[in-house]
């Protein structure tokens, strides 16, 4: 299981560095009820992502995918086209990165997002954590590490819940620094997001880029 849980630790943290996520958690701490919504963000962002991996392996264990399996070797064959795809995508987000003094633009979801309220807030994140074409990527790969390892039920239990506490922790980070520094976060919160909203193209082609790396190597191992 150890062995398992180190493979897909660089997995999940390409979710848990993932700009918007962030953003989303800061914007939502400049609300009426601050904690409260970013926290049911953070709740339905949590059960999204845990809940996709969970389905994915339930689905592989289904389908008996195994390491010597031939559906298995379809599958990494699935990886290494999807890599390359990323990689792709990853020269086109570098190229179309904003210029100096620039942000980046929002996903349309986010306008508003201020005035949201607990519920709107817990459906935001259940969406973006299960939702997110990136995050789906990065699960089925993890799926496929994890039920090709041969673990017990309990064992992938474990792992699920290891890997959505690691990519859960960019969203539980802004929350967490408002718990410790209090009224002091606000500046804090505002220069992140001012960061991450200038970078926030060149960091998802960096993330785009490192994901497509994995994968190939992923795909091309299990070949």
């Amino acid at each position: 299981m150890r062995t398992v849980l180190g493979e897909i630790l660089p997995l999940a943290v390409v979710v848990t560095v993932s700009p918007i996520n962030i953003v989303a958690a800061i914007l939502l701490l400049f609300s009426k009820r601050p904690l409260l919504n970013a926290s049911c963000y953070l709740g339905g962002f949590v059960v999204g992502v845990a809940g996709v991996l969970a389905g994915l392996c339930a689905l592989a264990g289904a389908v008996h995918l195994d390491a010597d399996s031939q559906r298995s070797r379809g599958t990494y064959v699935v990886l290494i086209l999807l890599g390359i795809a990323l990689l792709v995508v990853a020269v086109h987000k570098f190229r179309s990165r904003p210029g100096q003094g620039e942000a980046s633009p929002r996903p349309a979801w986010m306008e508003g997002i201020a005035g949201f309220g607990p519920w709107k807030s817990l459906g935001v994140g259940l969406t973006v954590g299960a939702a997110n074409p990136k995050n789906i990527a990065v699960a089925v790969a993890s799926a496929i590490t994890i039920s090709t390892a041969g673990l017990t039920a309990g064992q992938v239990g474990v792992v699920v819940a290891v890997y959505t506490v690691l990519a859960s922790l960019g969203v539980a980070t802004p929350i967490v620094t408002v718990l410790v520094l209090g009224d002091r976060s606000d500046a804090v919160l505002t220069g992140w997001q001012a960061w991450l909203d200038h970078h926030n193209t060149a960091m998802m082609a960096v993330i785009y880029l490192v994901f497509g790396v994995i994968l190939l190597g992923r795909g091309i191992a299990g070949v």
